[in-house]
């Protein structure tokens, strides 16, 4: 009873400390609480503003005059034949043209009559996201042109024009919407993961490294506290603080849908307190070992300086291994499981899109977040244990 006691003192102590310096904590309220609205406000815009474009129906073009058949086809399929700007290729470099050009050649109607083949250019800028979306618009419009000339050529002579197809295919695909808006919001776990493990890493270093660098810890220790009551104490006021920016940068989500400009995003995203508790229930332990692997680091550092050096590199650690997953195009492994950070990561992306977990994939990422916080708690006391007896 009386090591519990220890504890909360320790840890009311610390939470107090952790929460006094309010410059540092509003800017983690900020980012946790505000960077979730606007990565969906942004994601939103972005769709909407291409969801927009794509409803114009325009076409730049460069010659049209030298095919009329063409230009009819174009107008019959309600797209709007404008002509392209004189410098469009270095607006197209440049980003300043969002569409991308077709280019008819001077013969295209003579070529057209003599039964040969016309070759047209569409001239795009892959760096250019906005043209290169466009792209596909485009050639499926010319495409449909090529089929619309073939039919007529056939019927002129008596074949039928289902000759041209032989076969036909219709497409099915298997995902849900939520898994099909999962491709635009799987940016949206990288946020998650990199909040908890900022605001876990200042509350570490300024109850390790920090309370050693103000001289602070060595009177600490000289009160009849078990060292391993201390770091327990200090490792839940870290882990509460982690755990406070996890379950905020969550619920920001649900009002972040408010925000939401793109009507068919708005309709596949779907966020709500049940994916908010499935988020949590794979955040929290990972909270926690973050968390004790932060403290661990800290301590063994000479000064805050070095301490902060070395937790960046976990922070990098934890949040680019998630980057596995885009690299490995097989699907994700068993093996996925055990590293933390790329855990969670894949388990909030099943969340997003809407699937169920498995046993395994609970108890796996769990028994390495408490193999972890375990590891790090005891090597801060053993290390707490070496600093009072010197």
């Amino acid at each position: 009873m009386k090591h519990w006691r220890n504890i909360w003192v320790v840890f009311t102590k610390e939470l107090v400390d952790a929460l006094r310096d309010r410059r540092t904590l509003l800017v983690l309220l900020a980012s946790s609480v505000l960077m979730g609205p606007l990565l969906l406000l942004a994601l939103s815009g972005l769709i909407a503003s291409l969801e927009a474009k794509a409803e114009l129906r325009e076409v730049l073009v460069v010659g049209m005059e030298q095919a009329p058949t063409l230009k009819n086809f174009f107008e019959r399929q309600t797209w709007v034949v404008k002509t392209a700007p004189a410098e469009y290729e270095r607006l197209l470099r440049d980003a300043k043209l969002g569409d991308p050009v077709l280019l008819v050649p001077k013969d295209f109607e003579a070529t057209l009559l003599r039964g040969d083949t016309p070759e047209l250019e569409l001239v795009s800028d892959s760096a250019n996201k906005k043209s290169e979306a466009g792209v596909r618009r485009v050639l499926e419009l010319l495409r449909a042109f090529g089929q619309e000339r073939a039919s007529l050529s056939l019927a002129m002579r008596g074949v039928s024009a289902e000759l041209l197809s032989p076969i036909k295919v219709q497409e099915r695909d298997l995902a849900s919407n939520q898994a099909r808006a999962a491709k635009f919001t799987s940016m949206l776990t990288f946020f998650v993961l990199l909040a908890v493990i900022s605001g876990a890493m200042n509350a570490a270093l300024d109850s390790t490294a920090g309370e050693r660098e103000r001289g602070s810890l060595e009177p600490l220790l000289m009160n009849p506290v078990a060292a391993l009551a201390l770091v327990l104490g200090k490792w839940c006021a870290v882990a509460a603080v982690a755990m406070l920016i996890a379950v905020l940068s969550c619920l920001s989500f649900l009002p972040g849908q408010w925000l939401l400009r793109s009507d068919t995003l708005q309709a596949m995203f779907q966020f709500g307190w049940h994916e908010v508790a499935l988020f949590l229930v794979v955040l929290l332990p990972f909270a926690a070992a973050v968390s004790a692997v932060l403290m661990a680091v800290a301590i063994g550092s000479k000064s805050v300086k070095e301490a902060q050096a070395n937790s960046t590199v976990v922070m990098l650690t934890f949040g680019l291994l998630p980057m596995v997953s885009l690299f490995n195009q097989s699907g994700d492994e068993p093996w996925h499981l055990w590293l933390p950070g790329l855990a969670q990561n894949i388990l909030m992306m099943r969340v997003l899109k809407g699937e169920s977990f498995t046993t395994l994939q609970i108890v796996v990422p769990l028994l390495v977040c408490v193999l972890l916080t375990v590891a790090g708690v005891m090597f801060v006391a053993s290390r707490v244990r070496s600093a009072a007896v010197k």
